[in-house]
């Protein structure tokens, strides 16, 4: 999926009425099966563009366009029929305490069936190999059957990203996937994130705190300070000076180190340390 945003203006949902935006005029163009991170200080805007990406918020200015179309202008109906198209796994995932870990990672296709599907999905899961599979992409497979509030919080984020993988959505947009991930289970997850979203050809935007791990896995690197576009650039050509400028008095976020397992090697990277933004 492709996605053009034109002087984009948007306020995060719980800022007050009088607050400024959180993004702030930004134009971007993203093109269709790309891998973008995306990454800045605290504050700067990420997860707010996230949500106007995914078209659950709606812009105070601008317009987001995926595949020339503006979601904003389609009736009830058809803008939830274009949220099937897209996923989105907030950094906090939703998933319901008493719920078991096979019926969290099938609720990755409820976009894709009807309402009686789904409610039998929720007493007789209709894919357990399949559930299975994804849960395994992640080091998980033991927990199928666990109840998602015996889960450590590292594992639950580990799901939440498994159901990305139910899904047949072209467009995935992740806010802090990693936040609650030891360093081996982070560098299998978005390991196992891009490698996936190639193979699928599917439009895959990223909020990363983890630095390093952006420039490794992700060939575009967008870069947000104060709700703006500080730099597009491939990762290649991002330097250590353009991030102290990037994170100004908020330097010390890159200056958290998290060591890669030995022998692990990102796709055509070379193993080196992590810089981790918290």
């Amino acid at each position: 999926m492709e996605i053009s945003a034109r002087n984009l203006c948007g306020k995060h949902p719980a800022a007050p009425s009088g607050a400024p935006h959180a993004i702030d005029h930004l134009s971007v163009q993203i093109a269709s099966g790309e891998h973008v991170a995306l990454i800045g200080p605290s504050g700067s805007g990420k997860t707010t563009l996230i949500q106007l990406l995914a078209a659950g918020l709606k812009p105070s200015l601008g317009e987001v366009l995926h595949n020339g179309q503006n979601p904003w202008q389609l009736d009830k109906s058809d803008l939830q029929q274009f949220r099937k198209h897209l996923i989105v796994a907030p950094q906090v995932p939703p998933l319901p305490p008493r719920q078991r870990v096979v019926t969290a990672i099938l609720a990755g296709r409820l976009p894709q069936q009807s309402i009686g599907q789904s409610l039998r999905s929720l007493f007789y899961p209709s894919d357990i190999p399949g559930a299975h599979a994804a849960l395994d992409q992640f080091g998980l497979a033991d927990k199928l059957f666990e109840r998602v509030d015996r889960l450590s919080g590292g594992e639950r984020q580990r799901v939440a990203l498994a159901r990305l993988l139910m899904s047949n959505a072209k467009l995935w947009l992740i806010d802090e996937p990693l936040s609650a991930l030891d360093p081996n289970s982070a560098l299998q997850a978005i390991d196992t994130l891009t490698r996936i979203a190639k193979e699928r050809g599917v439009t895959l935007v990223v909020t990363l705190h983890q630095v390093e791990t952006a420039l490794q896995f992700f060939p575009r690197v967008l870069a947000l300070r104060k709700g703006q576009l500080e730099f597009d650039l491939p990762a290649a050509e991002v330097s250590r000076q353009r991030l102290q400028q990037l994170y100004g008095d908020q330097a010390y976020e890159l200056e958290q180190p998290a060591v890669l397992p030995v022998g692990f090697e990102a796709t055509g990277v070379a193993t080196s340390q992590v810089m981790t933004c918290r």
